[in-house]
């Protein structure tokens, strides 16, 4: 007896680029920029690591991504979408080069919130942020 099996999500889009993590940030928010996502936060966790707790941390950042678009439709399909929002986008510097990790959407979607729109438009953000990915990598 066969048994099938669900193809694995990825949890996000990881993409490794051969920069300091100033010129990757400036790559990787215009690459959010061209599929029509914004950058609502900038969490700088090296500087806050420092700051807070006295602890030295590799360069480290992370962005709170918004497509206003798919947003707004998210909210309209469920409020509580809002838990999810916006989509993080991470990157770290380790010996001159910047890793850059998205969030899936649809993974976070996966954890709680079941309503076919919101389905569909996980789907698209997904989509969007893979294409973020690989504008990135054809950026090296």
């Amino acid at each position: 007896m066969s048994t099938m099996t669900t193809p694995a999500v990825e949890p996000g889009f990881a993409i490794e680029l051969a920069l300091p993590i100033n010129a990757a940030l400036d790559r990787v928010i215009a690459a959010l920029k061209a599929e029509g996502f914004g950058v609502l936060t900038t969490i700088d966790v090296q500087t806050t690591l420092k700051e807070k707790i006295d602890v030295d941390f590799v360069p480290y950042v992370i962005l709170g991504a918004c497509n206003p678009v798919l947003a707004h439709r998210a909210l309209l399909a469920d409020k509580r979408v809002g838990l999810l929002l916006p989509c993080n986008v991470m990157l770290f510097e380790e010996d001159g080069r910047s890793t850059v990790n998205i969030a899936n959407p649809e993974v976070m979607l996966a954890h709680g919130l079941e309503n076919d729109d919101l389905t569909a438009i996980a789907a698209e953000a997904a989509e969007k942020l893979r294409r973020v990915a690989a504008a990135l990598g054809d950026a090296l």
